[in-house]
């Protein structure tokens, strides 16, 4: 008999698990559709139905609540063999999910030293495009941005989403902006999930809303921080991981106000790997590194009076 491949039988499990073939597909980035369509297969294949399929909810019939009771004993045990091979050849891996901003920003730049600091553990970076909350079962530890609100999962939280305004040091020079009325026939950039961004700074800064020339979405932070650089126009950008770029001076940082909104970054894992070595360290490491970036001093974050004091 020819046996289901582990791609379907993933794709079973987080449906069933999540009651949902949207939040299967986020998790294995694939559309509703080509989830559905494998379980569709996968139920002819066996000659049994394995869901309820409703307007709007998604059930397991008798059939599926049994199967995927086998299927995630099967995947543990899979998995832990795989680890105790790994470790009989004195190897562990970290499987790791990483929203992409993060990614870049912080924990790409520091690759040589958590190398250094754990040379015996192999790691499978995922840098996700969105830095979406979900935790994909395929991951040991997940670096998401989102508000806490996880049942089923252990969270750290590592620190709050902020925007600020910033701009190129070459804009800066030929268009010097000190106050809010400055920016009004500006071209300001905004990042495509947080359209209103904008809007809430002005609010949250009690400031009046100024009027652009223009505006331009992107749907990638790296690109809004990019085009930000190039000058193409006034970016609200994340206040915390572009730190280096103002230490840097590629960015110049145009007022103290930041808006803080209702997420943060957090670390996150299941219960059942929290004691595991790997998990423990990796934890320890990036808790100890990020303490060390937001603790140190950075005149270059100030914003240009400010500079203009501190020299």
């Amino acid at each position: 008999m020819r046996l289901p491949s582990t791609k379907t039988l993933r794709a079973f499990q987080l449906a069933a698990r999540s009651a949902s073939f949207k939040t299967a597909a986020s998790q294995l980035f694939l559309t509703p559709s080509a989830v559905s369509h494998q379980i569709r297969a996968l139920e002819e294949e066996l000659g049994v139905a394995l869901f309820h399929r409703g307007a709007r909810t998604l059930t397991l019939t008798d059939a599926g609540a049994s199967y995927l009771q086998e299927i995630e004993y099967l995947f543990e045990r899979l998995d832990t063999a795989t680890r105790e091979l790994r470790a009989r050849a004195g190897r562990s891996t970290l499987r790791l999910r990483v929203a992409s901003f993060f990614a870049s920003e912080f924990l790409l730049p520091r690759l040589a030293a958590l190398h250094a600091a754990q040379p015996e553990i192999d790691l499978e970076i995922d840098t996700d495009g969105t830095g979406t909350d979900v935790h994909p079962a395929d991951a040991d530890v997940s670096i998401v941005l989102g508000s806490g609100t996880w049942s089923d999962l252990q969270a750290h939280r590592l620190f709050s989403q902020t925007y600020v305004p910033a701009c190129s040091p070459a804009l800066f020079a030929r268009t010097p902006i000190d106050t809010i009325e400055q920016l009004d026939g500006q071209t300001l950039l905004v990042f495509e999930a947080r359209k209103d961004g904008w809007e809430r700074w002005a609010e949250s800064a009690e400031l009046q809303l100024p009027r652009p020339r223009k505006r331009i979405a992107f749907n990638n932070m790296s690109s809004l921080v990019r085009a930000t650089e190039r000058s193409a126009g006034i970016g609200l950008i994340p206040a915390t991981l572009s730190t280096e770029r103002f230490r840097a001076k590629s960015l110049t940082r145009l007022f103290d106000h930041e808006w803080e909104t209702s997420d943060s970054y957090f670390l996150v894992h299941r219960g059942e790997v929290a004691a595991r070595p790997e998990v423990v360290a990796f934890r320890k490491w990036i808790l100890e590194e990020l303490k060390t970036a937001l603790d140190r001093p950075a005149n270059s974050g100030m914003t240009p009076a400010q500079q203009d004091g501190a020299d």
